[in-house]
């Protein structure tokens, strides 16, 4: 039997033909193909050869480093993706090395931006080869992080930045401005995308985002959505065009989709044992007087299922006044939630600002006089407030549930404890950053760099 080198279940690679000093593979002798991490394929040809131009984001979660390859196709191979789907994958060939040894294999190009591992190393790489002792890791050398660090030093002396779009509709907002401040004074390249003036090309090849009339967007390292209500599908849409071309995206299509679907929101909430306020949903006139008996009767809240900033929210303070208002809304076909008026609230109810698995500011709104809306955009007030580990636990829970990184979840107190009312994926910054004086457009920024790995390289 031929004399094998040992190798682990994880070890280091480096292709010196594509100039990547170092890339993590994960040794996997039941797969038997190759395959490695790229984006931005496109193909051409070279004196009638098909050849291939890639970019490469050799550290996991790192987008600030890039590397462009370019190499000739030597096949197109359908491959079995871990899910079970087949699909269709350029295959290149290359020298790869790894510790002192350099030998050519096959490589799929394949998109492994939510795998753990940039690189796999498959059988046939490894037959004739290798061992795999699938107990151990880096048995063919460690790297340090500070020599990961050295190898890749090049790459970074040029980045003092990241690009950061702003997705969103109105340039003078409040938020959106504080947002764009932010970057900027921490060295990034802030650009204002207006939602209704950016659109897509789909195209397997060269897939295309393009703004106001022609001009195709270059790339950026992270999106910002700042999304109105009225433009919820066609701006998750370009987000989903984003996200496919390798732009990092603060809050995902899909988050925001779920925390826009109010009815959908609270099955999810309902099903994850959150607390809320009870809530009815009925198609049926035949079914009004039930549904408000369900909810404690009036008085009792009315919404429509696309409210936001307390728009589209009705107080019914009787029931032959919660009757006409709820039968007149399924007169016209429009969807609505029925749900039970929490009177001790005395018109407040707590915001949290959530940022990644973490409450970074709360304030208390009161309604104005003569309004149970508590919402700033409605007259309220905001002060500061100390919320319970109980609130604190239930806002974290609740942004985790719709998958938002960033969220605004809205809380009442009630004689039964802490309630969910809402949670918001493009929450306001103006009145939580002006009742606490924290800088929240900053943290966003931060977030977003934390995420990418940016740490502020500069020549």
């Amino acid at each position: 039997m031929e004399n094998l080198e040992i190798i682990g279940s994880e070890e280091w690679c480096s292709f010196s033909t594509f100039g990547i000093p170092a890339i993590k593979a994960r040794v996997d002798s039941g797969a038997k193909t190759s395959s490695i991490q790229a984006n931005k394929i496109k193909t051409y040809y070279k004196d009638t050869i098909e050849w291939v131009r890639f970019e490469v984001n050799p550290i996991q979660e790192n987008r600030s480093i890039s590397i462009t390859c370019e190499s000739r196709v030597f096949a197109k191979r359908f491959v079995k993706s871990s899910t079970g789907i087949a699909e269709e994958r350029l295959v290149i060939k290359a020298p790869v090395t790894i510790n002192e040894n350099t030998f050519e294999i096959e490589l799929t190009l394949a998109n492994r931006d939510s795998m753990e591992f940039r690189m796999l190393l498959g059988r046939e790489a490894l037959q004739h080869r290798f061992l795999v002792n699938p107990s151990e890791i880096y048995l063919q050398g460690q790297l340090t992080q500070a020599e990961l660090d050295e190898k890749y030093i090049a790459f970074r002396k040029d980045k003092t930045g990241l690009k950061i779009a702003l997705l969103a509709s109105n340039p003078a907002l409040f938020s959106n401005k504080r947002l764009l401040e932010s970057g900027r004074a921490r060295g990034h390249e802030m650009v204002f995308l207006n939602v209704e003036q950016t659109y897509m090309k789909f195209d397997a090849k060269e897939p295309q985002i393009r703004y106001r009339g022609g001009n195709v967007i270059d790339e950026f390292d992270a999106i910002i959505p700042r999304i109105k209500p009225s433009v919820t599908f066609y701006a998750c849409a370009l987000i989903r065009q984003f996200d496919a071309m390798g732009t990092y995206c603060l809050n995902s299509a899909n988050a925001i989709t779920q925390s826009r679907d109010k009815l959908f929101a609270t099955q999810l909430f309902a099903k994850k044992d959150i607390h809320i306020p009870i809530t009815g949903f009925a198609n049926s006139p035949l079914d009004t007087k039930d549904l408000i008996r369900m909810v404690n009767g009036a008085p009792l809240i009315i919404k429509l299922l696309e409210s936001t900033q307390g728009k589209g929210v009705v107080l019914a303070e009787t029931t032959k006044a919660a009757e006409s208002v709820i039968n007149a809304f399924k007169s016209v076909k429009t969807n609505i939630l029925v749900q039970e008026f929490i009177k001790e609230a005395n018109g407040q109810d707590i915001r949290c600002f959530v940022i990644n698995g973490k409450v970074v500011a709360s304030i208390q709104r009161q309604a104005a006089k003569g309004e149970f809306r508590a919402n700033i955009h409605q007259g309220g007030k905001a002060s500061k407030i100390k919320i319970t580990s109980e609130e604190r636990k239930l806002a974290i829970k609740a942004a985790k549930i719709l998958d938002l990184p960033v969220a605004g979840v809205d809380i009442i107190r009630s004689n039964k404890g802490p309630l969910l009312l809402e949670v918001n994926s493009s929450p306001g910054l103006e009145g939580i950053e002006n009742a606490t004086g924290l800088d929240i457009a900053n943290k966003m920024i931060e977030a977003i760099e934390k995420k990418l790995k940016f740490t502020g390289y500069s020549e």
